[in-house]
């Protein structure tokens, strides 16, 4: 038997536009809710119980939405726009689901285990793909894909979409030939060459350069200055 979905209430709301900063001030968060054959409602949920709920759960888990205390319904959380400076959440996306239909999502990749090129040849582990798109059914619908980076001993080998391990009711969908993981070698700074002068050389080239400086500021021995005006 599955464990029970975690649980949101939220309720219908009219305010809509600029007019729900006062709705975020009261503690409530705006939010909308679509899916196929459901007509989208605007809603409004509690902005703590919203929060409190995304640090428990993960991408791509469902949850029960009970609008205005009536039956829940299962729905995932498609979007979540955040203010650019404090990281408040604005407004939800909630998309409603057909537990028979299967849906298409990105699932997050989360590297495992230590590589040899890291922790011997002082490299860096990238991420040129950190996240691979699959379709299932909702409740089937994985929050994470694990894999080993163990493989990554020198800083030629690489790990593909194709090494994942992903669950046989789970269709993978990006293509297989992507790198998801290599390490990179570590950067390694030139120190600038400063050509040695011996040192009568490196004399004569001072006497040079005071001698051209000299020159430079005084100008021509005896030489007049010129009139701006005709005499």
């Amino acid at each position: 038997m599955s464990s029970p979905r975690p649980e949101l209430a939220a309720a219908h709301r009219d305010i809509t536009g600029k007019k729900v900063a006062g709705l975020r001030r009261a503690g409530r968060l705006p939010a909308v809710v679509y899916g196929h054959d459901v007509p989208s409602a605007n809603l409004s949920i509690d902005t703590h119980d919203f929060e409190t709920l995304r640090r428990q759960v993960g991408a791509n888990v469902l949850i029960d939405l009970s609008i205005d205390g009536q039956k829940p319904q299962p729905v995932l959380v498609h979007g979540v726009a955040i203010h650019p400076v404090d990281r408040r959440p604005l407004h939800v996306d909630l998309l409603a689901v057909r537990m028979t239909e299967e849906l298409i999502v990105d699932v997050p990749l989360v590297p495992t285990g230590e590589a040899e090129a890291i922790v011997k040849l002082g490299g860096t582990l990238i991420h040129p793909q950190e996240t691979v798109r699959v379709r299932a059914l909702p409740d089937r619908l994985p929050q994470a894909i694990e894999y080993d980076i163990s493989s990554l001993i020198d800083f030629d080998a690489v790990i593909h979409v194709s090494e994942l391990a992903v669950p046989a009711d789970v269709t993978l969908l990006t293509d297989e030939g992507e790198i998801i993981a290599k390490v990179l070698p570590p950067r390694i700074e030139e120190v600038p060459v400063v050509a040695e002068v011996p040192e009568g050389e490196e004399a004569e080239a001072a006497a040079a350069e005071a001698e051209a400086g000299a020159a430079g500021a005084g100008g021509a021995p005896g030489a007049e200055p010129e009139s701006d005006q005709e005499g």
